[in-house]
């Protein structure tokens, strides 16, 4: 069966009451944990961004501790589920600066792993590709913040 597109749904909720559009929340909410993190991220996270940023970097850098670094595959393995995971929140948000700093704090938390990510083209790969999505993002960015957010990505470079 295929869905309808987003033009007729958004319509058809126009047709719906308060009461029936938050049943159709709590359903959506029921069936995937994705939809549910976004619900949860709408209602209590978006008036608050900064802390949302700082819940989500706690998050990062506890993955990041949690690596098992036995092998180059192991931390491969969970690098890639770690960016998943970034990306995903970066989406719910879809603000630049949040982007920014979560990817900022990613690429530092990947290059404390030890052994060094250097010793690995793929894991280096993975990070210079999320080195020129940032450069990408603090482009589009108000000018002051950008200033800031360019000196905090040189200073990542420098380390």
């Amino acid at each position: 069966m295929k869905p309808v597109t987003i033009k007729k749904i958004k319509d058809e909720l126009h047709y719906k009451s308060s009461q029936e559009l938050i049943e159709l929340c709590l359903l959506l909410s029921k069936f995937k944990k994705e939809n549910k993190e976004l619900l949860t991220y709408l209602l209590f996270d978006k008036d608050d961004e900064e802390m949302y940023i700082n819940k989500v970097k706690e998050y990062i850098t506890l993955l990041f501790d949690e690596i098992n670094t036995k092998s180059f595959f192991y931390i491969r393995k969970s690098v890639r589920k770690i960016l998943k995971l970034t990306k995903k929140h970066i989406r719910y948000s879809k603000i630049k600066e949040t982007e920014v700093e979560l990817l900022l704090h990613f690429c530092k938390e990947l290059k404390k792993v030890s052994p060094s990510i250097s010793k690995s083209p793929r894991l280096l790969n993975v990070y210079n590709r999320q080195i020129i999505l940032i450069k990408k993002a603090i482009v589009t960015l108000h000018e002051d913040l950008q200033y800031d957010y360019q000196l905090e990505f040189d200073h990542l470079l420098d380390e």
